[in-house]
């Protein structure tokens, strides 16, 4: 596994990051919402280097002053740069570190380290029980942290690995059933294991599932994807769509709909996809399909009337399905058939969202008139 990044920045979903989906619990919404975590931030302009400028400001005057100033000045240099130093450390600390940050500290950590377990592994392309117990252990506070983590990182590899290579084959399947879908490493579709807590009142440092995004380019970009998260204790499920898109993604899906609604409502409508996601009608207090979620306007959209034949269409502000998934199915050899069986079923929902949010509404027309 490549080291971990060193910061992370919150960036807008459309993902991802990179789009990512809602679902039934709240485990669920942090999973959909977790790409957040995979861009870079520059590192800021280091303060040494504005030290470094100074002092040489110091030697170049220091040149032609006599020896009793050049000391002085070797004085003041020699006292200013621990302080400067010391400021930006303060910074530094002060804008927060990620999770990562903290795990890659050189602080000491003692206690005995819990080696990986040595049964009940599986086959590569399979989840073991091991994996779900070690993530059922993050859910509770008092071991997500990072003294316990770091005490239990060899157990972490052994289910990171599994995972990984899950998702290896996994990505196999589902190339092969949707040929849009490129072949990327397991690194460009899996998201981390660490929680963005810098805006939450929850600062447990490690998420308690592993996920990840597939898409026409991985689990970043603006295109419709698959994702696959596993949680123990019935937490698992299956999303396809967009989740939070960008505005301008919004407007084109919002445009098309307006113009005809009729090819999304029909895939949404068809009684295969309603097996797996749910009726495709708006229920009260309820999500299901693509009905329901948080996000979802509670009035018609600036410009719309709310009498408009397709309102209840044009009221989401995502478009995303989830399939829960059983720890039994999860734990099975068949896993990731199963995953292909319904991500065939989800295949025409997500290239026709991709259709709306990349051609225009007129364009749309000629490409269904040619076909």
């Amino acid at each position: 596994m490549p080291p971990p990044r060193k910061r992370a920045r919150k960036v807008s979903t459309s993902p991802e990051e990179g789009s990512e989906y809602a679902s039934s619990s709240e485990s669920e919404v942090e999973s959909l919402n977790s790409e957040a975590l995979d861009d870079e931030t520059p590192p800021p302009a280091s303060q040494n280097s504005r030290a470094g400028k100074n002092s040489r400001s110091h030697t170049s005057r220091g040149k032609n002053a006599d020896k009793r100033e050049k000391r002085g000045a070797k004085s003041s240099i020699s006292k200013v740069s621990p302080s400067k130093k010391e400021a930006s450390s303060t910074k530094k600390r002060k804008r927060g570190a990620s999770s990562e940050e903290e795990d890659n500290s050189d602080t000491e950590v003692i206690g005995k380290i819990v080696q990986a377990p040595t049964t009940g592994r599986v086959p590569p392309g399979q989840i073991s029980q091991n994996t779900l117990d070690f993530l059922q252990k993050l859910k509770d506070p008092e071991y997500n942290d990072r003294e316990w983590f770091k005490l239990h990182e060899p157990v972490y590899r052994q289910a990171e690995k599994e995972w990984n290579d899950f998702v290896d084959a996994f990505t196999t399947t589902l190339t092969e059933v949707d040929d849009e879908i490129p072949h990327l490493p397991p690194k460009d579709v899996i998201h981390r294991i660490y929680r963005d807590v810098r805006f939450s009142n929850d600062k447990t440092p490690y998420k308690s599932n592993f996920s990840a995004s597939f898409s026409r380019t991985g689990r970043k970009g603006t295109f419709s994807h698959y994702h696959v998260s596993i949680s123990p204790n019935g937490g698992s499920f299956f999303a396809a769509g967009v989740w939070c898109p960008g505005k301008n993604e919004l407007d084109q899906i919002r445009s098309h709909l307006k113009r005809n609604a009729a090819p999304l409502r029909a895939l949404i409508s068809d009684p295969t996809f309603e097996s797996l996601f749910g009726p495709a009608k708006w229920s009260q207090g309820r999500r299901q399909n693509i009905f329901g979620r948080d996000d979802q306007l509670k009035v018609a959209p600036k410009g719309v009337a709310k009498d408009h034949p397709d309102i209840d269409l044009l009221k989401c502000r995502s478009y995303a399905v989830a399939h829960k998934l059983t720890d039994e199915q999860v734990l099975a050899a068949d896993f990731k058939e199963l995953l292909g069986v319904i991500a065939e079923t989800a295949k025409p929902f997500v290239r026709r969202l991709n259709l709306m949010m990349t051609l225009g509404p007129d364009e749309d027309t000629e490409e269904e008139a040619e076909s």
